[in-house]
């Protein structure tokens, strides 16, 4: 049975703990107002440039561009997993592993997958349960730029056009609220047109006259644009779990100290009752 000093110094140990974890919600909480002020910037222009691409896609011939037109099945498929760097932030990570290792069910019996890694979390995860990789980045969301997603964004068209893969994929976590993340699966290349009706498929006049060379300058821009929104939506909704995670682990440390406080309460009552029966006892003995 545990002493009265050892349930003293558990309760000085929650305590603690509960002063650590609330000190790091309030970290969260600067971070991903920080962060989510960068995604919401970062949102309008992507969705725009998303909108012009589409449409500019549907007014030219799919077999234009390497980037427009489906590959032949049976070359594999390439994903990119983006988790985070970092632990203490709930089922943040774990939900990106299990909906990935969910993918791979879905998918492996029709072609080989391939998978490009960001994070240190996943790094770590699929060293353990190895699946085959052509690439990774981590340790750069502390100090996000629109070239890390551009490097990302570079690697995977190479890739893409080097390997041919039927698809491109996307698995990361959505940032919805500060307490609600998305889990998103999402199919990046071959790029997808805008379902236009005929009257609207007319031509653009291009200039220069080429084409092939504006796609491509246009889907180049396009995939950095839509790899550095996901980078900021995944890191807002990192934050937005940490800070939720650290919230409940200090909730959790208030209820254990209110039980070891109450334990510790009955030991020191029993122990008071025991000494006084003692005392009552031995006065009893000497009459």
């Amino acid at each position: 049975m545990a002493t009265l000093r050892d349930i003293k110094k558990r309760i000085g140990a929650v305590k603690n703990i509960e002063q650590i974890t609330r000190a790091m919600k309030m970290v969260a909480a600067a971070k991903l107002r920080k962060a989510q002020e960068r995604m919401m910037a970062a949102r309008p222009y992507a969705r725009h440039l998303r909108s012009v691409m589409a449409s500019v896609a549907a007014r030219v011939p799919s077999d234009l561009h390497p980037l427009l037109r489906p590959n032949p099945p049976g070359k594999g498929i390439a994903c990119l997993v983006v988790s985070a760097d970092r632990g203490l932030c709930g089922s943040f990570n774990a939900q990106i592993f299990r909906r990935t290792r969910r993918f791979i069910e879905e998918h492996e019996s029709d072609a080989p997958i391939r998978f490009y890694l960001v994070g240190r979390k996943a790094l770590g995860y699929f060293k353990v349960h190895p699946v085959e990789t052509f690439g990774s980045m981590q340790d750069f969301f502390r100090t996000l730029e629109f070239a890390n997603g551009a490097q990302v964004a570079t690697n995977l068209v190479d890739d893409y056009l080097r390997n041919l893969p039927s698809a491109l994929y996307v698995i990361y976590n959505e940032f919805k609220s500060a307490v609600a993340q998305k889990l998103v699966v999402e199919k990046l290349l071959p790029f997808s047109p805008a379902d236009l009706p005929p009257a609207h498929r007319s031509d653009y006049i291009y200039e220069p006259d080429d084409p092939e060379e504006i796609m491509t300058n246009l889907i180049k821009q396009h995939m950095e644009v839509q790899i550095f929104t996901i980078f900021l939506e995944s890191y807002s909704a990192e934050q937005a779990a940490r800070m939720q995670a650290m919230e409940n682990a200090a909730d959790n440390a208030v209820d254990l100290r209110a039980d070891l406080t109450l334990l510790y309460n009955r030991a020191r009552q029993a122990g008071i009752t025991k000494e006084l029966a003692e005392i009552v006892g031995g006065a009893e003995a000497l009459k």
